[in-house]
This record gives C-alpha cells, structure tokens and sequence, in this order.
C-alpha cells in the first residue's frame, strides 16, 4: 500500500511532524540527510571536517526544537533548514578561528560551475573515466575550501538548497547586492581554481 507521506510536500512533512506525526520526521529526515550533511561537511572545509557531524546532528536538533513555530510563509523547508545549517557552521567556523572577509566583485559562469558540482555528485561507474572525475572532485573540494567563508556558504547555499540571489539575501540578513557579489566572486574563483577540467569539458 502507497504510503501517502513519501509523496507529501517538505513543509506538509513538517507541519504533520508539529502536530505529532513522528512518521513525517521520518520521510523528512531520509529526504534530506545526505544533501544537509554533505552541505554542512563542505562548508566546515577540511580544516573543520572532523565537526561535520556534531553540526549536522545540531542542525537537526534546532528543527526538531522549531518544529512548533515553523511556519512556510513563502519560504521553503529546505531553505529554512539549510539557514539553520549555515548558521550553525558558521559559528563554528568562528570560533574555529577562520576570519569571513569582504567580497569583491566578480563576473558570472554559475550555469556551468552548478553543471560541474551535479556531474560530481553523480556516480560514474565507467572504469576508463573514474580516475579523472575521481581527481576532479578531490581538485572542487579542495577549491571550495580555498573560498572565503562567507563566499563558499554563498555558493553551497545556491547548489545545494538552490537558493536564488534573493533568497540569500533574505535568509543572511543582507543587502541584495552584498549576496549577489558574494556569490558572483565565490563563482569566479572556482571557474579558476577548476580551469583545467572546464576546459576539457568544453565544446569541440
């Protein structure tokens, strides 16, 4: 018999949860514990890799806390909670000792690097190709934990929960321009960092 929660919306999962359902929580959580976790582990970098999962079980903790005053209002689960992650991290960030500096400003090429981020999490079980996408996702996770703080949650918080500009602004408390050069800058600097496998993998 179809379970009819599989097929529930993440916010109806999560209202269902505040009034009691146990079994939402369930759907909910097997939805989004590998995305939650794979953004919190590439926020916190290499340098915080160890804490990946204390922050991840934090995260959902504060929803489970939440669960009584969620309310959608326009803004979706996921987004809702990915903020509660990036806030988490952040902090720990913080105290970690690693600075958030200013952004700059920078030229566009998100299509292509969201492009990239999806063929690497995607499973490539060609023996002739694995060694190459094997040392191109080492090469991303070692340019995304080059970025700025600031600017790799701007990034992530676009490919992983794909926020748009005006959700980040929203959902960081700033001004729209300040997410957008974020974003743009964190953008530029990867298309840098993975030159060599973007242009492979460009049109003859």
């Amino acid at each position: 018999m179809p379970d009819p929660l599989r097929d529930m919306p993440d916010e109806d999962l999560m209202l269902a949860y505040a009034r009691g359902d146990a079994a939402a929580f369930d759907v909910l959580y097997a939805r989004h514990e590998a995305g939650l976790f794979r953004f919190v582990r590439r926020l916190l970098g290499a340098s915080l890799a160890n804490q990946a999962d204390e922050v991840f079980q934090d995260t959902w903790l504060r929803i489970v806390k939440a669960r009584e005053s969620f309310a959608p209002q326009g803004a979706r689960w996921k987004t809702w909670a990915f903020t509660i992650a990036h806030n988490l991290a952040m902090d720990r960030l913080r105290t970690g000792g690693r600075e958030v500096p200013v952004d700059g400003a920078a030229e566009g090429g998100e299509e292509r690097m969201d492009w990239l981020m999806a063929q690497l999490d995607r499973t490539h079980p060609s023996t002739e190709d694995e060694a190459h996408w094997r040392a191109a996702g080492a090469q991303l996770l070692h340019c995304l934990d080059e970025l700025p703080d600031a600017q790799r949650a701007a990034f992530l918080l676009h490919h992983e929960d794909g926020a748009s500009v005006e959700e980040l602004a929203a959902r960081l408390g700033l001004p729209f321009e300040t997410a957008k050069s974020r974003l743009r800058y964190a953008l530029q600097k990867l298309r840098g960092c993975m030159q060599h496998y973007l242009q492979a993998w460009e049109p003859a």
